[in-house]
């Protein structure tokens, strides 16, 4: 077969590439901790209510998620048209970058930060304007509200911050709120809002409540674990909420995905006792890596980050030899997700050795 002559998009050739966490081999010892899941698996009543709709899988799903984003309204205080259903909170991203910006158009944000957020920007024409984070991992908004410039349209803030983990505060939040000009749009992006313990973190729907040109960007990936049907949504005001809707993919939220949000809504009480769990863990994981030495930033998620350098490829490998699948980050560091129980101890065992 001859070669193909029709050319690609600029942007598509020179994207850089997801890269996702490893996946675990068929060994029973080896434990993977590469891509920020939830380790419990789906509640029963979840299962039992996924498996009563797969007898309807041969129709198209409702298409605006109606029943869900209702649901997902009454959680959050708003009017179901601020709430924008999607296939996980990365494609929803997409779809409102899409309705806001042009090509040349300027979205500012932080990096190191979730790899997704250079893929999404440049595939809409837009430039990614990047700031750096500070030395502690977290988010430099005071640099970020300097990098605003006629030409921004929106502004990326991930709270918290993927793959270093802090969460932005509330007064620093607000303060950069002030700074940013009416018309341009700010995505918060809170993948991982429910792991947060900060006293001092903001809270997403109050924010939104005083300022109309917030987007809050949610997912039932993380907490809720159904990282496997992919479902998150945007909330925001229902004059911006209309633009993302029309720019989202029809039919984007699988209806066995809308059926297992609503049994995890309703059984939030005993999913979040899960999180609670994985919170414990987070905190003895960290006591244990600040207990040899290292200095790790002051994760809210369901992940830590170590600052490996140089030697990440290396560590990355020794970790994977060792059972344990974490994510690197080449020449910066290694993301190691909150797993099961016995992961925490033996992620201990292995970094100990490198210290």
């Amino acid at each position: 077969m001859s070669s193909p002559q029709v050319p690609l998009r600029d942007a598509i050739r020179t994207l850089p590439a997801y890269v996702p966490g490893a996946r675990a081999a068929a060994q029973p010892d080896v434990i993977k901790l590469s891509s920020n899941e939830n380790p419990f698996p789906p509640l029963e009543s979840v299962r039992e209510a996924v498996a009563r709709a797969a007898v309807e899988i041969n129709r198209y799903p409702d298409m605006f998620a109606t029943e869900l984003g209702e649901a997902i309204a009454e959680r959050h205080g708003v009017v179901p048209q601020a709430v924008v259903p999607g296939c996980g909170s990365v494609a929803v991203l997409g779809h409102v970058l899409q309705a806001f910006c042009d090509a040349g158009d300027e979205v500012v944000h932080v990096w190191r930060s979730f790899e997704a957020y250079p893929i999404a920007v440049r595939l809409t024409g837009a430039v990614a304007v990047t700031v750096p984070l500070r030395a502690d991992g977290r988010h430099d908004l005071a640099a970020m509200a300097a990098a605003i410039t006629p030409r921004t349209r929106v502004v990326l803030v991930c709270s918290p911050n993927n793959p270093t983990g802090p969460a932005v505060r509330d007064d620093e939040l607000r303060t950069f709120l002030a700074a940013v000009p009416p018309e341009v749009l700010v995505v918060l992006d809170e993948a991982y809002v429910e792991f947060v313990r900060d006293p001092l973190a903001p809270a997403g729907d109050r924010i939104l409540a005083d300022h109309p040109n917030v987007v809050l960007l949610r997912t039932f990936s993380k907490a809720y674990g159904l990282a496997g049907l992919r479902v998150g949504y945007a909330v925001t005001h229902p004059d911006l909420a209309r633009g993302v809707r029309t720019a989202a993919t029809p039919f984007g939220v699988s209806h066995l995905a809308q059926v297992a949000a609503l049994a995890s809504l309703r059984a939030t009480d005993e999913l979040l006792e899960r999180v609670e769990v994985i919170v414990e863990r987070r905190a003895a994981l960290l006591a244990g890596l600040r207990g040899q030495g290292w200095s790790v930033p002051e994760s809210q998620a369901n992940f830590v980050w170590l600052a490996t350098g140089d030697r990440t490829a290396e560590r990355a490998a020794e970790a994977a030899r060792a059972g344990l699948l974490v994510r690197p980050f080449a020449g910066e560091g290694l993301r190691i997700s909150v797993g099961e129980e016995e992961s925490v101890e033996r992620v201990l065992a292995l970094t100990g050795t490198w210290r």
